[in-house]
């Protein structure tokens, strides 16, 4: 294949076609000629991967710039068809070659994942993959244009989060309402995407094969290590687990703060009426603080952060026009990692940014690995490096503020963890259960979305926001963008309190453990990788009981 020029421009399908079609043309002889194909396709593949992440970055830093958008979505019309369809040609190259036995050990992850995408590539999902982006990126828009008038200022939901601490119940209960107003003006569209998201992604499955969407997913997403019925496992040792403690929790935060019932805008606020956690004020401040925090952990981490700030990588602070949430998205050709977020001063921002940090950091360990398949993760094991990250850092929290704010905020953490693997569970179940029955009514789904809050959720009184709470769901971006992939969170975190279990004995060892499972990238199987750190991966209740008793020890050390 000829040289790609330092400035090639992926973005361009006449710039990439013949690079595409002199692979598909190659002579191939022996197994040498296909590992050279291999590395090939994988270089070529690092200038459209960072071309795509790019636009997608651009895109979701500002929903309402209609250029913008256009960009995105010229190359999700235009150029990602043809992308998937040469895909399939050169998997199939590899894959169906004589001497695809002869290739090194190496490679055997990698054609595992390439014959399960070979198995459910079907020519004709091609335009509904096209639809369905088209309609997550409509979501996206329609989030990011969410704002609010309060204070006497527009405020996007991000900014609002504040509020929902403020000691004052009155001020809560008028941001939450002022919230929940703005949502419901968008409810009925949401929902009729959601619709057509489930048709069109069920037909995806149909098409492929596959009885429904969630058998395809797995298939789509790798899931070799476990099944749809070890979620539904995790699911119940969850509800055994975690929810008694939720409630207890919930009792304690109840009659602590003098309540009849809890009601929506009381669940963030301090249980003693303290004022609200402030760890920063500008976007600079929190962003200097994570560097001391990681320089102090070891000079290796603080200085693989500062490349980032270095590198113009972030898009940290909350604004008007920006998408919701936040993500790490890796530049494959520059081997940087680009952080996005939206940040207005809460301790859940800096949780998130040191989230997404360990994300940062698991791209720049396994960046030396030479193939872009070795360094592209499962997520399973991705998020195994953000959310240990979050816990390993407790003990430099201090950084942003006095012993006992510190301590304050480890406690919200720690007990915040009972109450996510719930919520996990929650969202979890209910992609399960859409799935499985496309073709439900409207009314099937809010009773189902009812059920499983009553199963997981916490002992909340909605009396006036029923119609809000039947489609609170809407609010969780995964069920749109990336369907299925959240019980990854659940299964990671069960990964990262084992790390945190090693670092509380020896922190030295638990950064050794650390670096050795993400300098491996995608070069081995996720039981494997759980193995290189010394990590049991496991749904069972016992296991799960020995780290939340874990959590509860940790919490019994902290002051009230």
């Amino acid at each position: 294949m000829s040289v790609i020029p330092s400035d090639f421009d992926a973005t361009e399908w006449q710039n990439i076609e013949p690079f595409m079609r002199e692979l598909k043309e190659r002579k191939l002889s022996c197994s040498s000629c296909l590992e050279k194909f291999i590395h090939d396709r994988s270089s070529l593949g690092e200038f459209i991967s960072e071309a795509r992440a790019r636009i997608y970055i651009k895109m979701t830093c500002y929903v309402d710039d209609k250029e913008v958008q256009k960009s995105w979505m010229d190359f999700v019309e235009n150029i990602e068809p043809k992308l998937s369809e040469y895909s399939d040609i050169l998997n199939r190259r590899i894959i169906e070659h004589p001497s695809v036995g002869d290739l090194p050990e190496k490679y055997s992850v990698m054609l595992h994942g390439l014959k399960t995408d070979i198995d459910i590539f079907r020519e004709e999902n091609i335009p509904l993959r096209t639809q369905d982006t088209k309609l997550v990126t409509e979501y996206n828009e329609i989030c990011g244009v969410q704002t609010v008038q309060f204070d006497g200022e527009e405020k996007t939901f991000s900014m609002m989060a504040i509020y929902l601490e403020n000691t004052d119940r009155t001020v809560r209960e008028a941001a939450y309402r002022a919230i929940d107003e703005r949502r419901m003006q968008d409810a009925e569209r949401i929902s009729e995407i959601y619709d057509e998201l489930i048709q069109i992604r069920h037909q995806t499955a149909l098409n492929s094969g596959f009885e429904g969407f969630q058998q395809y997913m797995f298939a789509a997403m790798h899931r070799f290590d476990y099944t749809i019925q070890d979620c539904l496992k995790f699911h119940d040792s969850i509800e055994a687990i975690c929810q008694p403690l939720r409630h207890q929790n919930d009792e304690k935060r109840r009659t602590t703060l003098g309540l009849d019932s809890l009601r929506p805008w009381d669940l963030s606020v301090d249980i003693l009426s303290r004022p609200p956690l402030a760890p920063f004020n500008e976007v600079n401040e929190m962003v200097e603080g994570c560097s001391n925090i990681f320089h102090s952990m070891s000079d290796e981490l603080g200085c693989l952060f500062d490349e980032l700030d270095a590198n113009d990588c972030l898009d940290l602070e909350s604004r008007k026009g920006k998408a919701p949430g936040g993500y790490q998205y890796y530049l494959q050709k520059s081997r940087l990692p680009f952080i996005f977020m939206n940040a207005a001063g809460t301790q859940r921002n800096v949780e998130t940014m040191i989230h997404e940090a360990g994300h940062a950091f698991h791209s720049f360990f396994s960046g030396h690995l030479e193939l872009m398949h070795e360094r592209d993760a499962p997520i399973e094991f991705a998020e195994v490096a953000s959310m240990s990250m979050e816990l390993m850092t407790h003990p430099q929290w201090e950084e942003f503020y006095n012993p006992e704010e510190a301590n304050r905020a480890r406690r919200d953490h720690l007990e915040g963890i009972i109450s996510f693997l719930p919520w996990m569970a929650t969202i979890d179940s209910f992609q399960h259960w859409i799935y499985a029955n496309p073709g439900h009514t409207r009314e099937e789904r809010i009773s189902k979305w009812l059920e499983i809050g009553e199963r997981f959720g916490a002992k909340i009184d909605f009396e006036g926001f029923e119609e809000s709470r039947i489609v609170s769901w809407q609010r969780q971006g995964h069920l749109f963008g990336v369907p299925f992939y959240y019980v990854e969170y659940g299964i990671a975190q069960l990964g990262a309190l084992q790390m945190w279990q090693f670092h509380r004995r020896d922190e030295s060892d638990a950064l050794c453990r650390y670096k050795a499972g993400l300098s491996l990238g995608y070069t081995k199987g996720l039981t494997d990788l759980f193995d290189a750190s010394g990590l049991k991966f496991s749904f069972e209740q016992e296991h799960l009981e020995n780290l939340i008793n874990e959590v509860n020890t940790a919490l019994d050390e902290l002051p009230a």
